[in-house]
């Protein structure tokens, strides 16, 4: 059962917003997933995926040891939003609004054009592609919609499900940062990964044009 919600927890409805300014994320969808804006009310699933030893494993946070944990990430996420540094969708399928996992946008520079991509998946869902499936929809946005150029990853060199699933989608490796983080007493090396639109989209419309002259083939 959810906690009460503390009184100093704004909820969504309760930003201000100025003329011409979103109130929260666009929901984007993709075959199977949508991806929503994140609120108090999906504490419970907030809970559930960041307290799960399996999948912050490769984390460079700890679990969370209580509920009140997943209230405080969540208006973390809700601040990131209002300074426009951070876009943290949560993961349904579709059909259904309980929370599968996140998909992140972070450290997002407009003057740059880049931003850090990162991604959970609740461990009961893993398996199916859904971070893979979710990915590549936040990335089409972040290229069309964000108007962004790059994008970049910070990976834990063990954690080889999310490097496979990165560079299925076309990102590259392209340095190992070592003893870059410091978690829980633990020393963890990086492996960075990064994925130009130019470069997706050129994968893309190649992927396009063999399933057309596949297509052609058929008939």
């Amino acid at each position: 059962m959810a906690l009460p919600l503390p009184p100093f927890f704004k909820r969504k409805t309760d930003r201000i917003c100025h003329a011409g300014e979103p109130s929260s994320l666009p929901t984007l969808s993709s075959q199977r997933l949508n991806l929503c804006w994140i609120d108090h009310a999906d504490v419970d699933s907030i809970y559930r995926i960041y307290s799960d030893n399996d999948v912050m494993r490769f984390s460079t946070r700890t679990p969370f040891n209580h509920q009140d944990d997943a209230h405080i990430y969540i208006e973390s996420i809700h601040q990131g939003f209002n300074d426009g540094k951070l876009f943290q969708w949560g993961i349904c399928l579709k059909g259904s609004q309980k929370l599968i996992g996140t998909c992140t946008l972070s450290d997002i520079s407009s003057a740059q054009g880049r931003a850090e991509v990162g991604f959970a998946i609740a461990s009961e869902s893993w398996g199916k592609g859904y971070g893979r499936e979710a990915m590549n929809t936040l990335i089409k946005h972040a290229f069309s919609e964000l108007g962004l150029r790059r994008l970049e990853a910070d990976v834990d060199p063990h954690n080889a499900r999310c490097l496979k699933s990165l560079e299925i989608l076309g990102f590259k490796r392209e340095g190992y940062l070592r003893q870059r983080w410091l978690v829980a007493g633990e020393l963890q090396d990086s492996v960075m990964l990064g994925l130009l639109k130019s470069e997706y989209q050129s994968e893309n419309a190649g992927a396009e044009t063999r399933n057309i002259s596949a297509s052609v083939s058929l008939e």
